[in-house]
């Protein structure tokens, strides 16, 4: 592997484990029990994006479409919810959250979002209910409290215009939901999206009187641009004069990984860009995302020959490893365990 610049210091006081989805590289994402293996894997925050059901309510899923996620598809009685939308300028066939009431999502079951690579996940199918962002919260409540230690939680706002633009905004139902629960009026909270408007409405709305809420800035691809801001690309927020923009609503920022150290033509790491650095000096602290521990996965650097979906834990401690050196803040892993012991040392 090709050696980098020399270690770089975070700006955090530690490094934090964040469980992607719960532990999504070993159950079916988006679960209680993935929530569960990421906190007894030793996650320091774990992750829920939320969507809206039809009434409203706050549910956990990776997209507002669920023909990936669930069993929808096996249950005739819903299709004719089959449809096809436009969502943040992407047209998309499927069955969708706003579609149904919570007590409708409440008998379906989900399903292994990539079952060609996750082939064991795929035997959990049917076994595990769609979460409520309510019932995340008192899992991971009373989990935090049976093991001593705060567990910290970082939802992400999905899709916040399109919500918007149907009548079913999210923003203020998060802080309710938040504000409800006595767990997440103290415990660290870091709510995410890859908009700007919304972060900005939460940043006023939340003041100085909730410490324990911080705001991350998620970034997709550089060419790409946020869904309600067309006119700046994400490669212009990550530039210096961006970073400090971002600063005045946001903690921090949330790249791809590949924003940090990209891949070259061999798909070997390549030198690390300055983005954690720039950022580190606009005062925002990095969180990448996504560490997965299948060779499918991983830089050339760090694959074993075995399969493309089979699991390479070395390598992809090694990966991390490599990431934390640039001088990262936190990160994103589908797999805390491997996380955990890549920032450890063991």
């Amino acid at each position: 592997m090709t050696l980098h610049a020399e270690s770089v210091r975070p700006i955090a006081a530690r490094v934090l484990v964040i469980g992607h989805r719960g532990a999504s590289a070993l159950r079916p994402e988006h679960t209680l029990a993935s929530y569960a293996v990421a906190i007894e894997d030793g996650a320091d925050f774990v992750e829920p994006d939320l969507v809206s059901t039809k009434d409203g309510v706050l549910v956990i899923r990776h997209e507002n479409e669920i023909g990936g996620t669930t069993d929808v598809a096996s249950h005739p009685e819903f299709a004719a919810r089959r449809t096809t939308k436009t969502v943040d300028g992407v047209k998309i066939d499927g069955w969708f959250t706003e579609d149904f009431t919570l007590a409708e999502l409440k008998t379906l079951r989900a399903r292994e979002r990539l079952p060609e690579i996750r082939k064991r996940n795929a035997t959990y199918d049917g076994q595990f209910a769609v979460p409520t962002f309510d019932e995340m919260i008192e899992f991971v409540a009373a989990e935090a409290s049976a093991r001593g230690r705060v567990i910290g939680i970082i939802p992400e706002i999905k899709h916040a215009t399109y919500f918007h633009g149907i009548g079913l905004p999210m923003e203020d139902k998060v802080l309710a939901t938040l504000a409800a629960h006595a767990y997440t009026r103290s415990a660290p909270v870091e709510i995410q999206s890859f908009e700007v408007g919304n972060l900005k409405y939460l940043h006023d709305k939340l003041g100085k009187n909730h410490p324990n809420v911080r705001l991350l800035q998620l970034m997709d691809d550089a060419t790409e641009h946020p869904a309600d801001q067309p006119g700046i690309t994400y490669g212009a927020m990550m530039t210096p004069a961006g970073l400090k923009t971002i600063r005045a609503y946001a903690d921090a920022i949330g790249p791809s990984t590949r924003s940090i150290i990209p891949l070259g033509k061999d798909g070997k790491l390549a030198p690390a860009s300055s983005l954690v650095k720039d950022a580190h000096a606009a005062g925002l602290e990095v969180h990448p995302y996504t560490f997965r521990p299948e060779n499918h996965f991983l830089a050339a650097d760090f694959r074993n020959g075995a399969g493309d979906a089979e699991r390479n834990e070395e390598g992809s401690v090694s990966e991390i490893r490599a990431y934390l050196a640039t001088g990262i803040d936190a990160f994103f892993t589908d797999d805390p365990r491997l996380g955990r012991r890549a920032v450890d040392g063991r």
